[in-house]
């Protein structure tokens, strides 16, 4: 599985975007020929307006990987794409964020970010029956056609005029059905040959803001912010331990075990504060908790701070509910058995050890040994999901 890290590094400041300073983004106005476009998608070919040229009307939507409102639309887009399959009607779907424009938290609802890596995986994943292409690195036909958010419809009759554009319906983040299916009513007047009355040729576009490369600099901004927070550490006896195991909060829980002299729990740590970062604004919270001998505990200190393993200030509050004021332990005893049995009496002792628990101590993924990153979200996710 390759091995996605979405943390804004120096190198995001140092590439100069494309559009330097915000530009007007005027949406594409009904009747107005729909502009060309050559983009990669992730089916590994280039597209082109022209491939589509068989069909007689033609849907783009603009869309992304995470986005709630794009995420919970992605059934209803499959089921749209494969009803009107046979009705000489083509769905292409396009990607126009800048993935270095977004800021972590801003990926807290899905498993993947946006780039065009990531949009393979997820197209496969929740396979995709239409193309998905990326406009993320220079945002071009995205400007160009002015998509405001995600999911954000474009249609256009047989002569590429465009005849509606808005949004695919009033589901929002709802993934059920809608009630309001514009994009099927006027895709259903135009098969009709009926005209589409004025009031329905555009609506309101409800999602995410498209991540325009010009944001870099906030998200490179949030990234350095978060950067200079402060890393603390506690001690951790046992009976705290069990404490946390026992997850008496309406939070997910992700408590990781690991030393500074084990190889695999430094290589993974980058993945589980990118993952925190991700879902910080959710009810979610990452526990660390060092083995290492007590004499080492400056060591601890540096490897976390160097690690920028703060406490999220949108973690702060709960925690102080809790009457805790820490996201880092450090367990000082030599009686390592004492604190597998108040942890996690399966965990056989190797590090590093990873729990992710639900409200209440229930495991919801548990692996000795280096984590998979996308493999940890999408519990996260699943469970992120199901309490919703």
């Amino acid at each position: 599985m390759p091995r996605f890290t979405a943390v804004l590094s120096v190198l995001a400041t140092l590439v100069t975007p494309l559009f330097a300073e915000p530009q007007a983004v005027k949406t594409l106005e009904i009747g107005s020929p729909a502009p060309d476009f050559t983009l990669p998608g992730v089916d590994g070919h280039d597209h082109s307006l022209a491939d589509y040229r068989e069909h007689q009307l033609l849907v783009i939507i603009f869309t992304c990987n995470h986005c709630p409102d794009a995420v919970a639309a992605q059934e209803r887009i499959k089921s749209l794409t494969a009803d009107y399959k046979d009705r000489k009607v083509g769905v292409v779907a396009i990607s126009g964020n800048d993935p270095k424009a977004l800021q972590l938290w801003e990926l807290g609802w899905s498993v993947y970010g946006d780039s065009f890596e990531e949009m393979k995986e997820h197209a496969k994943e929740e396979e995709y029956n239409f193309p998905y292409l990326y406009d993320g690195d220079t945002q071009k036909t995205t400007l160009a056609y002015g998509a405001q958010a995600t999911p954000h419809v474009f249609i256009f009759d047989e002569k590429r005029i465009l005849r509606y554009q808005g949004r695919l319906d009033n589901g929002k983040r709802n993934p059920g059905p809608a009630s309001e299916n514009n994009a099927r009513e006027v895709l259903d007047l135009l098969l009709a040959g009926q005209e589409i009355p004025k009031e329905k040729q555009t609506s309101r576009v409800f999602g995410c803001s498209t991540k325009w490369n010009w944001k870099r600099e906030l998200a490179a901004q949030k990234t350095e912010e978060w950067n200079n927070l402060p890393v603390t550490v506690a001690k951790l006896d046992p009976a705290t331990a069990k404490s946390l195991a026992a997850n008496a909060t309406d939070k997910i829980r992700l408590i990781n075990v690991w030393s500074t002299t084990c190889g695999p729990c430094v290589a993974e740590f980058p993945d589980l504060v990118d993952t925190y970062l991700r879902y910080q604004s959710r009810p979610f919270e990452l526990i660390t908790i060092s083995t290492d001998p007590a004499d080492k505990a400056s060591a601890v200190q540096a490897f976390l701070q160097k690690q920028h393993a703060a406490l999220s200030p949108q973690t702060a509050p709960s925690l102080k509910a809790e009457g805790r004021e820490t996201n880092n332990y450090h367990y000082r005893a030599e009686d390592l058995d004492a604190l597998a049995d108040a942890l996690d009496p399966e965990w056989q002792g190797p590090l590093p050890h990873t729990l992710l628990l639900a409200p209440g101590g229930k495991v919801l993924f548990r692996h000795t040994g280096q984590i998979d990153p996308i493999e940890l979200r999408r519990a996260i996710v699943a469970q992120l999901r199901s309490s919703e």
